[in-house]
C-alpha cells in the first residue's frame, strides 16, 4: 500500500528543510531568470567585474565615473540570475521492496524531501522511476504550485516486479531530458551489468551528479544460519545454501567489495556516492550528509 504523504514529509520536517538550497559546484546556463545565481555574466543588479570597451556595446552599461579619471572606456558586468535543473531517478525495481521500512520507501522519502526543497527554492524539478527500462516520468516542472502533485507521483510509486537495468534507464531519461543541472540516482545498485554504463550516460551531460546507494540492515549484516534456500527476488534463481561462518565472511568480503568499487568509481570522475542503511535516521541523511557532501546548504 502507498505511504501516506504526511509519512513521506511530515510538517516538522518540512519546518526543517524549507531553508535548505539545492546548490552546484558546477555552472549552467539556464533559459529563464529564477532565483539561482550563476556567473554567467548578464543584466541584473549585482555587479561582477569590468571588461574594456568595445564598439557594439550596450552603452548602458559604460562606467562613465571610471572614464571620468582613467579616459578609459569600461563596461560593468553583472551576475545573471537563472533556475536550476534537478533530475531525481529512483529505483523502483524488485529488489527495492526488501527492508522495513523498505529501500524504495526510503528512496521515496529521499526524493520527496530534494522535491520539496527544489521546488519552494523555484527550481525546475523532474523524477524518474526505473527498473528494466524507464517506468514513468514526471517531466521537470517549476513552481510551489506544483508541489503537490510531484509529491503524490512519487508516494504512488510502486515496484512492478521488474528487474534493474541502471544503463538502459538512465540513457532512456538523459535522451528525452538533456539540460544540465544535478542528477539524483537512488538505488541499491543491484544491476548484474554493473553501474558503469548508466553514470557514463550521466557523466555525458556533464551533470553534478550523486549516486544514493540504500540498502537494508539484513543486507549489510544478515543475521541467519543453517540451511537455506535463497531466492532472487528479481529473477527468480534458485540457490541452496549453508550459511557458515567462512560463508558469511566472504560474503561480507563481497559486498565491501560491491559497495567499495562503486564508490571508488564515483570518487575517480567527480561522482558524489552516498551510501545508506534504511535505519539510518532520515533527517540524518537530509540534514547531515547532503549538507556535508554539498548537495544542499
Amino acid at each position: 500500500m502507498p505511504p501516506k504523504l504526511d509519512e513521506l514529509l511530515d510538517k516538522e520536517f518540512m519546518m526543517k528543510i524549507e531553508r535548505l538550497t539545492l546548490v552546484t559546484k558546477k555552472i549552467f546556463l539556464g533559459k529563464m531568470k529564477g532565483e539561482r545565481r550563476s556567473r554567467k555574466r548578464g543584466i541584473s543588479t549585482d555587479f561582477a567585474d569590468y571588461r574594456n570597451y568595445v564598439p557594439g556595446d550596450d552603452i548602458r552599461f559604460i562606467d562613465w565615473n571610471i572614464y571620468g579619471r582613467l579616459e578609459r572606456l569600461f563596461l560593468k558586468l553583472f551576475l545573471e540570475e537563472e533556475d536550476l535543473h534537478i533530475y531525481i531517478l529512483i529505483d523502483t525495481s524488485e529488489s527495492m521492496k526488501y527492508g522495513e521500512p523498505s529501500k524504495l520507501f526510503f528512496a521515496q522519502r529521499t526524493a520527496a524531501a530534494l522535491a520539496y526543497i527544489g521546488l519552494i527554492g523555484l527550481d525546475r524539478v523532474g523524477i524518474g522511476l526505473f527498473d528494466s527500462t524507464l517506468r514513468a516520468v514526471f517531466p521537470p516542472i517549476r513552481g510551489r504550485k506544483q508541489l503537490w502533485r510531484m509529491l503524490d507521483f512519487i508516494r504512488l510509486a510502486q515496484t512492478e516486479g521488474g528487474e534493474t537495468d541502471l544503463a538502459e534507464s538512465v540513457k532512456a531519461f538523459t535522451t528525452r531530458y538533456p539540460a544540465k543541472g544535478i542528477a539524483v540516482l537512488v538505488s541499491d545498485f543491484f544491476d548484474r551489468s554493473g553501474h558503469e554504463t548508466a553514470l557514463r550516460y550521466l557523466l555525458a551531460r556533464d551533470l553534478d551528479i550523486y549516486a544514493i546507494q540504500i540498502l537494508a540492515p539484513d543486507e549489510i549484516k544478515p543475521d541467519v544460519a543453517g540451511d537455506l534456500q535463497l531466492v532472487d527476488c528479481e529473477d527468480g534463481d534458485i540457490a541452496d545454501v549453508t550459511v557458515s561462518a567462512p560463508l558469511m565472511k566472504r560474503y561480507k568480503e563481497s559486498l565491501n567489495f560491491f559497495i567499495g568499487g562503486i564508490k571508488q568509481y564515483c570518487t575517480q570522475r567527480g561522482i558524489n556516492h552516498i551510501f545508506a542503511s534504511t535505519e539510518m535516521p532520515f533527517d540524518q541523511l537530509i540534514l547531515t550528509f547532503l549538507r556535508k557532501r554539498g548537495l544542499l546548504k
